[in-house]
């Protein structure tokens, strides 16, 4: 059973190494290019959103990771709310893209910007920088979120800031809760599960399994201030961590150490 266990690993490694990922980069630099083309004659980002879901759809296709979503009957899709999602992969984006039915913009790493070819493309299809080093310009991102917002563009946040290395939730930073009570728009929970598990952070080895993607109880803003986000930075992160521990194979830190 351990030989033909580590003849399905060293298979799945090769099928990864030489098969998903060439293929990906493939999809990549070539729906890439046709995307940075596109923003020449579409400002409204529609048509990068509809060539960044093709791409996320063939990478899923790909990985071979089918994915099932709950929830959306709980949320108004005709208007902007801010979304927040676990941070497990490099999968999460694809999974979003493929399976919130709506355009929205991203808050990324400002250094993402800086790299030759990809910091063209989030520049172009307006996706928003910040620095999460540095609270001043922070600040200054996060307004560029909260126009972005009030101007109807739904707005998707990992509030973790980087990707687990472990699959556990990590601290949440106040910033997209801050954003939408600016905005005075509801908070989205959205909950990740198995990304982790089919590719994990800094490896090239895909392995395939189901995936989820579910939406918790949207969180109201109306009539908060700047003095709540800890409150509700907190409460999503209840809400996703009930979630998540209830689907993940991990098992919950928290309860363990009880």
């Amino acid at each position: 059973m351990e030989e033909n266990g580590g003849v399905r690993h060293m298979l799945s490694r090769l099928v990864s190494y030489f098969v998903r990922t060439p293929l990906i980069w493939l999809y990549t630099v070539f729906l890439g290019t046709v995307s940075l083309i596109c923003s020449f004659f579409d400002r409204s980002g529609e048509m990068q959103h509809n060539i960044a879901r093709l791409w996320s759809r063939m990478i899923l296709l790909t990985a071979s990771s089918p994915v099932t979503v709950q929830g959306l009957e709980k949320i108004d899709t005709t208007k902007a709310h801010v979304y927040v999602s676990n941070h497990l992969s490099a999968l999460d984006i694809p999974v979003l893209y493929t399976n919130l039915p709506f355009q929205f913009r991203i808050l990324a790493k400002k250094e993402l910007f800086r790299y030759p070819f990809m910091g063209w493309h989030l520049k172009r299809s307006g996706q928003i920088p910040v620095v999460l080093e540095n609270p001043k310009a922070s600040i200054r991102s996060l307004h560029q979120a909260v126009i972005a917002i009030k101007n109807n563009m739904p707005l998707v946040i990992f509030p973790e800031g980087s990707r687990s290395e472990t699959g556990h939730l990590q601290p949440f930073m106040g910033g997209a809760f801050f954003a939408a009570i600016k905005a005075q728009v509801d908070v989205v929970p959205v909950v990740l599960v198995g990304t982790y598990e089919v590719l994990k952070m800094n490896s090239f080895h895909m392995k395939p399994r189901p995936l989820m993607l579910i939406i918790a109880d949207p969180i109201p803003t109306t009539g908060l201030t700047s003095r709540d986000v800890e409150a509700v930075s907190q409460k999503a992160r209840a809400a996703m961590a009930d979630i998540y521990y209830r689907y993940s194979p991990l098992g919950n830190p928290v309860r363990e150490s009880k």
